[in-house]
This record gives structure tokens, sequence and C-alpha cells, in this order.
């Protein structure tokens, strides 16, 4: 069964989009992440022209995020003073963002920068975090405490100053990193389509030594509003946000996130740590073969005015 998508000016399958929406959605929900950077991929995978894929795919963050986000605040695991600060600096890097991806669309080199970024992005976080998440399930398997936090521990992000006291993490730190890690996120969020998850949940965790516990809802929650403020600009600033691709993915990415985060409460965290780290590598090296093998077909036609 196909649907015409209006602004991506094709016909598509609509069980392999909602089929899409709900896998990320459930990986959102089981490890903490927007699935931003799963969904745009596979969207260009689909043949989804890249600069509709970046801009739609943040309205999916939104979905699953929010189904997500609501789950982990009825537990208690949502830090929502935390999540504030970083929304601040997410908002603050999307603003950024935005104007960056609307220089290189002019420059027309938007597609190769967004493949290459995610290369390189998901390759060396997704090793970074592979090998730690390893060390971690061994350490575990000898019954060696795996605590990424112990009590008195500190590095340098804790001695800077302007402190804030975040009682739900019970930490006490600087509100320069958290913003600044908000900024990065925000400007990944609107340059890339991605909520920033892959990089905010293990920065959390072993920057700033966040609970794993507390890191997964609060990632949730600063995806959510810098997701939506993305989608409201490229929609009114760039016109590439294709409302029924949006849709589809939406309603399946929103039931996908409630098993996902009942999967993920129920494994440990290093566990869920190395999951997603071969998640992340896994993606990352799909770009990168697309990037460096020839294609079957060397020549495209481009219409003026088409939004690839």
């Amino acid at each position: 069964m196909s649907i015409y998508l209006p602004i991506a000016e094709l016909s598509v399958n609509i069980f392999v989009i909602l089929g899409m929406g709900a896998a990320v959605g459930f990986l959102s929900g089981m490890f903490g992440v927007g699935g931003g950077f799963l969904i745009t991929p596979l969207l260009i995978f689909y043949h989804i022209p890249p600069v509709v894929a970046v801009a739609t795919g943040a309205s999916q963050v939104v979905a699953s995020s929010v189904s997500g986000a609501l789950t982990h605040f009825r537990r208690g695991t949502l830090d929502m003073k935390l999540g504030t600060v970083l929304l601040t600096g997410g908002i603050v890097g999307a603003t950024v963002g935005i104007w960056l991806f609307s220089m290189l669309r002019d420059l027309g080199q938007l597609d190769l920068v967004i493949s290459l970024l995610y290369v390189v992005l998901l390759s060396s976080i997704g090793a970074l975090m592979l090998v730690e998440s390893i060390r971690a399930i061994r350490r575990s398997s000898k019954q060696q405490s795996v605590s990424l936090r112990k009590p008195g521990q500190h590095n340098w992000v804790h001695r800077l100053p302007i402190k804030m006291r975040f009682k739900k993490s019970k930490l006490y730190l600087s509100v320069i990193p958290v913003f600044a890690l908000g900024g990065m996120i925000g400007v990944l969020t609107s340059s890339l389509g991605v909520g920033g998850g892959f990089i905010m949940v293990p920065a959390m965790i072993y920057l700033l030594r966040i609970p794993t516990n507390i890191v997964v809802g609060t990632s949730l929650f600063q995806i959510i509003f810098v997701s939506a403020y993305t989608t409201v600009i490229q929609a009114t600033t760039n016109y590439s946000v294709d409302i029924v691709l949006a849709t589809l993915l939406m309603l399946s990415s929103v039931v996908g996130a409630q098993y996902g985060v009942r999967v993920g409460q129920k494994l440990k965290g290093e566990q869920l740590r190395a999951l997603l780290a071969i998640l992340i590598l896994a993606v990352g090296i799909r770009l990168a073969f697309g990037l460096v093998v020839t294609p079957s077909d060397l020549f495209s036609v481009v219409f003026e005015g088409s939004p690839q």
C-alpha cells in the first residue's frame, strides 16, 4: 500500500514507514535517545531526500520522546531542574544549528556534510561506549564494582564555578557544562535532525556523573522541546517538513516507545550501554559504506526547486 509524500515528492510503502517509526520509538524508549540518529539515516536509505529526512526526523523525535519521558516522569526518574538547564542551552544551540543548516543548503553541500558528520559522530561515540561497556560487563561478571560514580569522586567539571544543586540526581555542580552540553545537542538536533541522545546520554553518565536511571528520562525531557522548536523553525524557514511522513512516524513511534521503556527497565546499566553502542556503530558503518561504495547509478537528474 503506497502513499504520496507531498514535500519529498515521491510515493512510499506506508507499512515500511510505520515499521520504521515503531522500531525507532521502541529503541528511543529503551535507551533514552530521541531516535533521530536512526530515523534520519533510515529515511535516507529509503530514498527520502536528506533535506526532508533531517527536518521531518526531528518531528518524529518529539513524539517518541514525549511517550518515553511521561513514563519516566511517573516513575520518578526524571530530573526536571537538570532538564530545564539542558533545555535552555538546547534552544540557543538549535537556533545556531538552523542557521548553519540553511547556509550549507544554499552552498549545495548539505547532503555530503550530513553524511560525513553522521559517520564521524556515530563511529567514534559508538566505539568508545562499546569499549567501556565491555569492561563494565567483565567487572560485573567478576562481581567487581561497576559504579560510574563513587562517593567523593570528582573530575574537572565539578570544579567549575556557578554551581547549582540538583536534588533528584544528588549532584552539586556547575551549570556551565550542563548548559554547554545542551547547546551542543541543540546544534546537532537542528542541523542533523537527531535528538542528540546518543551523545547526551554517555556525556551525562561519564562526564557529569549523573546516575544512569536518571539520565534516560532527563535526556528525553530536553529532547522533546528542542526537537519541537527545531521542527517549527525548519517548517517555517526551510519548508522541508513533510507533514504526511511526520504523522505516520509519530503515530507508530509513540506505541513503540512504550514497549521500549518496559524492556529498558529490565536491563542493567552496562547492558543498555553496550546495546546502544552496538546500534550506534552499526548505523555509522552502514553510512560509511554508502559513502565509499560506487553507486549502481552514477548519474541522477534533479529538477530546479526540488528538495534534493
